[in-house]
């Protein structure tokens, strides 16, 4: 009965470790927790591609995207918070293409104008 018992303890634990690492990894997905400034407009099994786009002064939560390529449909500046507090400046001018490491960040539009970006996000 005791071997029966710590079975069915370690079982629930496992199980509960599963449910709060995927419920966290779904919450980080930018079209899950940012639907408003994140819309896929193409998926298959090698890439997922987003529409960012932010108004003036709009500001996302943290969120996660694998490596990526994007694709900056206007000029842009915005600023990244990344998990350990630190703030990056960035700016970008429309037509630029740049290649985004794997991360987790909040975006904000510092900038006057509104933004657009395509986002190729990679699937391993």
């Amino acid at each position: 009965m005791k071997n029966l018992s710590q079975s069915l303890l370690g079982g629930f634990f496992a199980l509960l470790f599963l449910l709060l690492f995927t419920g966290s990894a779904l919450a980080q997905d930018p079209t899950k927790v940012d639907s408003t400034h994140y819309k896929v407009v193409f998926e298959n099994d090698q890439v997922r591609v987003l529409r960012i786009t932010y108004g003036a002064g709009e500001k996302s939560v943290m969120h996660y995207h694998p490596d990526a390529v994007a694709v900056f449909l206007t000029d842009n500046q915005v600023n990244f918070t990344l998990p350990d507090g630190k703030v990056l400046e960035t700016t970008a001018v429309k037509g630029q293409t740049i290649w985004t490491p794997a991360g987790k960040h909040l975006p904000q539009n510092v900038g006057d104008e509104p933004l657009e970006i395509i986002l190729i996000e990679i699937k391993n």
